[in-house]
This record gives structure tokens, C-alpha cells and sequence, in this order.
């Protein structure tokens, strides 16, 4: 079910999922860097959530170095980025782990990114969403890719409230930087 008007203020979860790394010999998973696919798409996704008035009050980033540089490429994109806590629970973590992250916000803050690996952020998009706008529902059960941003918006007094089937899923997004060079 989904929490309905007066449960508390409307707050938004924007789920972003790191953008395309490269898979360079001899580097361990956590320090693998972006690909240069990865490096186009992130300025991207941070472009999306300008345009779709999505900007957070706080982001939670893995400490993995291809979520850094998408948060980087994505919040230099933005007049003022808002403050980010690098959070080493982040990498690699399921459902349960990433609820607990996101339990721990403050109550003061209304839009929160979480920026991160699959298979947990797909996931957990599908356990909040109770319900989708259009198809989003479907095209994340299809596939949650890289540089995918998910929107679930709720309302609750508290970030501890935010409980599976309580959102609604409200956009989904797979924002791609252009392919192109400098054209003369």
C-alpha cells in the first residue's frame, strides 16, 4: 500500500546506479575506474536529475571508485551539489543493507541520492516501488542499467519509515552522454 498525503512530507528516493566502468588487468573490483562510456553518461545523469527537478538535499555514494566518479561528473553538473557522505556499506550491499543506510537520514532531508551497484539498486527499487507511473515498473523488471536513475516518491515523518511497497515508483531514467566528438 501506499502511504497517502498527511502519513508526513513527501520525500523522494533517487536511486542512481553507477555509470559504465572499465574492467582494466590486475585492478581490484572496487578500484575500477569509469570506461569512457561511463565518463560521457554520468555528466549525463546529473543533466536528468537538473532538468527533472530532482537535485537531493543529501547523496549517499559507495566508496567504489566508479561510483565516485559518477557522483563527481554528475554533481559538477549543478550549481551548488549538496553535501555527500561516502558510505562503505554501499558497496556491494542488498536490500536489507541499503534499507539500513537510508533509515539513518535525518528527518531534515526531503530528496536523498543513493548512488551505487546492482544488483542491490534494482532491487530495491522493485521492493519500495508498491506501485509505478507508466511503465516504470516494467522497464526497471526489465533492466536497470548503468547510469539508471529511479525516482520513488513517499510520504513519511521519518526516512526510518520508508518500508517495502510504501512508494511509488515516479521516473525512470537511462540518460546517455553523446557519442560524438567536437564537430568542426
Amino acid at each position: 500500500m501506499i502511504a497517502r498525503a498527511g502519513a508526513g512530507p513527501l520525500r523522494r528516493l533517487v536511486v542512481l546506479r553507477h555509470a559504465k566502468s572499465a574492467w582494466p588487468v590486475g585492478v581490484a573490483d572496487h578500484e575500477r575506474p569509469l570506461a569512457p562510456r561511463g565518463r560521457r553518461d554520468a555528466p549525463a545523469a546529473g543533466r536528468a536529475l537538473a532538468e527533472h527537478d530532482c537535485l537531493p538535499d543529501l547523496a549517499l555514494c559507495s566508496t567504489a571508485e566508479r561510483a565516485r566518479q559518477t557522483w563527481e561528473l554528475a554533481a559538477a553538473q549543478w550549481g551548488t551539489p549538496p553535501p555527500v557522505h561516502r558510505d562503505p556499506r554501499l558497496y556491494g550491499a542488498d536490500v536489507p543493507e541499503l534499507l539500513d543506510v537510508v533509515h539513518e537520514v535525518s528527518a531534515e532531508v526531503e530528496t536523498l541520492l543513493l548512488v551505487g551497484h546492482n544488483p542491490g539498486l534494482e532491487e530495491l527499487v522493485l521492493e519500495l516501488a508498491g506501485d509505478g507511473l507508466d511503465n516504470a515498473l516494467d522497464e526497471v523488471r526489465l533492466k536497470f542499467p548503468t547510469s539508471a536513475i529511479a525516482v520513488l516518491a513517499w510520504h513519511g515523518a521519518t526516512w526510518e519509515a520508508l518500508a517495502p511497497g510504501t512508494a511509488l515508483l515516479t521516473n525512470m531514467l537511462v540518460p546517455r552522454g553523446d557519442k560524438g566528438g567536437t564537430k568542426h
